[in-house]
């Protein structure tokens, strides 16, 4: 991060927070790259590719204009596939969190499925006991996959290694908009593209937005060791859109406020009453100050200008309707579900690791549909898409047994 307005309302990067390493000499294993996706299965074609030549399997969790079926017959058929469609989310086997009972039903409950594939992923890792996994969003590319033999070198030290993003910066629409208005404006670690340490971290994805710094936080503490080193490249996207704005508020005020802290050397637990009212008043004078930056700013062409300060009016206006009650109450209610989560796990942890599909079939609940999957061992190059058949019926917690199809190589 160079050059650019500061502000006294805004920590435009938390790089310190994160660990400098220097370019890693050794490479170790990953066990799985995993992608949550929505998109056409033509965007899961990087991450394929990615797979192939570290040797891993790809795991795809699908919904909308995306499904398990149409990866597997359109995938190359030499990348190691296991895909599941992700519907019925109240019959998935994860613990039920205070975080998102507290915003159901008001205007703030965030309607995407990401953290739910997330938490689902995780779940999947520790049944199979994979330790060192990658995430990967369906709209990132990896120039050199040794980059994540690298990345998961360094989990030995730490919980979580992220990446450098190049091409379209990952930042919330408020800070796009700082940033393109002239601000001093840096990325942090994300979902996005990061390398997880399984069996040392503590926490879940929660569903709100930023839900990626809450994973790497722990909430009755601070940050869990994070590196950052390679680099990715994400794809372009038009951030600036009214409803995009409006639905990232709230983490965006809860993850900022929380950083906030940590960058002043603070624990998680000083985010008091007072922390919170005077953070909030912060942020208003913040996204005050980027919507002048951005109605001043000569090098904004007039129609993007006033769509950038569209959004930002909508980020004002979701503002207003956040208290510091509930930000406190966020918080503490985001350490107790990391606490059921962990217990959570640690019964997973316990029992004797099934085959890949006994341990998706265990991800839902005993009398609840069961998901639909498909794995595909990877072939050699000269063999075409493989043939369905029935696998043999298998037995899985609670009694059921599963006749799901997959595709046998």
């Amino acid at each position: 991060m160079r050059g650019g307005v500061r502000t006294v309302n805004h920590h435009g990067s938390h790089r310190r927070l994160i660990w400098q390493v220097d370019e890693p000499t050794r490479s170790a294993r990953v066990d799985a790259i995993i992608v949550p996706t929505a998109r056409p299965v033509a965007s899961l074609q990087q991450a394929a590719t990615t797979a192939r030549r570290l040797h891993c399997p790809l795991v795809t969790l699908h919904t909308r204009k995306s499904s398990a079926d149409t990866a597997v017959r359109t995938l190359d058929p030499r990348t190691e596939l296991i895909a599941i469609d992700v519907r019925g989310w109240s019959s998935l086997r994860l613990p039920e969190p205070k975080t998102s009972r507290l915003l159901a039903g008001t205007i703030f409950e965030r309607l995407t499925d990401v953290s739910t594939k997330r938490n689902l992923a995780l779940l999947l890792s520790h049944a199979l006991g994979w330790k060192r996994v990658v995430f990967l969003d369906d709209d990132i590319r990896v120039p050199n996959p040794g980059d994540l033999t690298k990345a998961v070198s360094l989990l030995e030290v730490h919980t979580a290694v992220g990446f450098h993003i190049e091409g379209y910066p990952d930042n919330s629409v408020v800070c796009h908009a700082f940033r393109e208005a002239g601000g001093s404006q840096d990325s942090f670690i994300g979902g996005g593209a990061l390398a997880v340490d399984v069996k040392r971290n503590r926490t879940f994805f929660p569903n709100v937005y930023n839900e990626d710094w809450f994973f790497v936080l722990d909430a009755r503490m601070g940050l869990q060791p994070v590196a950052r080193v390679g680099r990715v490249i994400q794809a372009t996207y038009d951030p600036y859109q009214v409803e995009r704005a409006r639905g990232e508020e709230l983490g965006d005020v809860l993850a900022e406020g929380t950083f906030w802290l940590l960058d002043q050397g603070k624990s998680v637990s000083a985010g008091d009453l007072a922390h919170w009212e005077d953070f909030l008043a912060k942020r208003k004078r913040f996204i005050e100050q980027v919507l002048s930056m951005v109605e001043r700013s000569p090098r904004i062409e007039k129609a993007r200008g006033a769509r950038m300060a569209e959004t930002l009016m909508a980020s004002l206006d979701r503002l207003k309707l956040i208290s510091p009650e509930l930000c406190v109450e966020y918080l503490r209610a985001l350490a107790e579900d990391q606490e059921r989560w962990q217990r959570h796990i640690q019964v997973i942890r316990q029992q004797k690791k099934p085959p890949v599909a006994a341990a998706i079939e265990s991800l839902t609940f005993e009398g609840a549909p069961p998901l639909k999957y498909r794995i595909r061992k990877a072939t050699s190059p000269e063999l075409s898409i493989p043939s369905e058949r029935r696998s043999p019926a298998t037995r899985v917690p609670g009694g059921r047994e599963s006749s799901q199809t997959i595709f046998m190589l």
